[in-house]
C-alpha cells in the first residue's frame, strides 16, 4: 500500500512538472504574440530544437547541469524552478483533494496563476488573451466546487472586479495618475469567479500585505526612501489567491480569533 501511494505521488508530481515544462512556453511566448504550440522546445541562443530526452522536466535539466546540450550556454534556473513549482502544487493540490474534479480545476488555476505572476513580473503586464478568458473558464467553479454556486460565481465576479475598478478609479480621481493596471483588475475578477467574494476579501487583504513587506524590503536594500517603485500586483494577488486555496479557512479564523481576543 505504502509503495502504491508513493509511486501515485511520484506520478502526479511528474504530471505538474511537465505542466510546469508548458508553463515556461507560454511564459516566455505570450508576450512576444508567438505561438505556444509551434516551433516546439528550442534553445534561443543556438535554435537547435530540444529533442524529447532532452526536455525530461526537472531531470533533463540537472542532467545537464543547466546547459544547451548543443551549444552549451548557460539555461536559466527559472525553467526548472517552474517545473518544479508546478509539480509541487499539484502534489499538494493531490494531498488535499485527491484524484477529484475540484483537484483537477484548481490544478488548471494554479497554472494559469504561475503564467500571469512571471509575464507580470517580466513585462509588468498582465494580457488579456489569459485573463478574459479565465474569467469565463473559472465561472464554471459551481459544477466543480461544492461550496461554490451561481450566485456566489457571478458576485465574486462583480466584486473582484469592481473593488479594485474603485480603487484605481478614486486614485486616478486624486493623484491624476494611473495607480493599478487594468490586468490586475480582470485578474481579480478571474480569482472571484473562482473563489467568491469571501476568496477575494482574502486574496486583496494577502496580496497587499505582502506587497507592502516586498516593497518596503526592496527600498530597504536598494537604499531609496522616495523612489517610486513600480512592483507589479499580479504576482502577490496570485500568491494570496493560492494561499486561500490550502489555508483560507484556517487563517480566516485564527484571524477573526486574534481579533475577537
Amino acid at each position: 500500500m505504502m509503495d502504491y501511494l508513493l509511486t501515485l505521488k511520484l506520478i502526479v508530481f511528474a504530471f505538474g512538472a511537465s505542466i510546469g515544462s508548458f508553463l515556461n512556453v507560454c511564459i516566455y511566448r505570450i508576450p512576444e504574440n508567438k505561438s505556444i504550440v509551434f516551433p516546439g522546445s528550442f534553445c534561443p541562443n543556438c535554435k537547435n530544437s530540444i529533442p524529447f530526452y532532452l526536455n525530461i522536466p526537472v531531470l533533463s535539466y540537472l542532467f545537464l547541469k543547466g546547459r544547451c546540450r548543443f551549444c552549451k550556454t548557460q539555461i536559466s534556473i527559472r525553467y526548472l524552478i517552474i517545473e518544479a513549482i508546478t509539480g509541487f502544487f499539484s502534489l499538494l493540490l493531490f494531498l488535499k483533494f485527491g484524484l477529484t474534479p475540484a483537484f483537477l480545476y484548481w490544478f488548471i488555476f494554479i497554472s494559469v496563476l504561475i503564467i500571469v505572476s512571471f509575464i507580470d513580473f517580466d513585462h509588468q503586464i498582465i494580457p488579456d488573451i489569459i485573463s478574459l478568458p479565465g474569467i469565463l473558464i473559472f465561472a464554471s467553479s459551481f459544477y466543480f466546487l461544492p461550496e461554490m454556486t451561481i450566485k456566489k460565481t457571478i458576485f465574486g465576479i462583480l466584486f473582484g472586479g469592481g473593488s479594485l475598478y474603485a480603487i484605481a478609479f478614486f486614485y486616478y480621481f486624486f493623484k491624476n495618475q494611473e495607480g493599478m493596471g487594468g490586468g490586475d483588475i480582470k485578474l481579480l475578477a478571474m480569482i472571484g469567479a473562482a473563489m467568491g467574494i469571501k476568496g477575494v476579501i482574502f486574496t486583496i487583504f494577502t496580496g497587499s500585505l505582502l506587497g507592502t513587506v516586498f516593497g518596503i524590503s526592496l527600498m530597504v536594500y536598494t537604499k531609496e526612501s522616495d523612489i517610486k517603485l513600480k512592483i507589479p500586483f499580479g504576482p502577490f494577488l496570485s500568491f494570496g489567491a493560492i494561499l486561500y486555496i490550502f489555508y483560507g479557512k484556517q487563517l480566516i479564523q485564527w484571524y477573526l480569533g486574534i481579533s475577537l481576543f
